[in-house]
């Protein structure tokens, strides 16, 4: 399938992804999310640090098997990464944070609405991951579940900032 723009034809797909990446671009200039203790997170906050966002929900299988990975990833500190969990389609936040603390989750928690979704990025399926680099760029997004060792792979292998 292909869409003519003026005279020149270009392929659907390439039409979709510069749709994809615009809304990317529009999105997570910055967000400003509170956890369930307290305290706030800034993606401006974490300057100089791998940020990655993980959309999750209690009932998600998936989503329960990537947690191991997730508190792996935040507890190493040669990633220089913070790992940040917004819990999603929830009735109950105690149930939530109950939840999060049985398997002790040692990352903040958000417990999310729409107002949170808007700042950091679409919700297409739980799990979802953003992940940001250290100058605030997002730079990947996964549907579906991750492991700490793409995660890692896909830091190491990100070029450097110029200095």
């Amino acid at each position: 399938m292909q869409i003519e723009q003026g005279r020149q034809v270009y392929p659907m797909w390439l039409a979709g992804l510069l749709l994809a990446l615009t809304v990317t671009w529009a999105q997570a200039a910055d967000f400003r999310v509170t956890d369930t203790k307290g305290k706030v997170h800034t993606l401006s906050g974490y300057k100089g640090k791998w940020v990655l966002v993980n959309y999750w929900a209690t009932w998600c299988p998936p989503c329960l098997e990537e947690i191991p990975d997730l508190i792996a990833l935040h507890e190493d500190k040669k990633n220089n990464l913070v790992v940040i969990g917004v819990a999603l389609d929830y009735r109950d936040p105690k149930q939530v944070i109950d939840f999060a603390e049985g398997l002790l989750v040692n990352y903040p928690i958000v417990l999310g609405n729409a107002k949170v979704v808007s700042q950091i990025g679409p919700m297409q399926g739980l799990p979802t991951t953003y992940l940001y680099n250290p100058e605030g760029k997002m730079v990947a997004q996964q549907v579906g579940a991750i492991t700490r060792a793409a995660v890692e792979s896909y830091i190491a292998k990100a070029p450097r900032p110029k200095k």
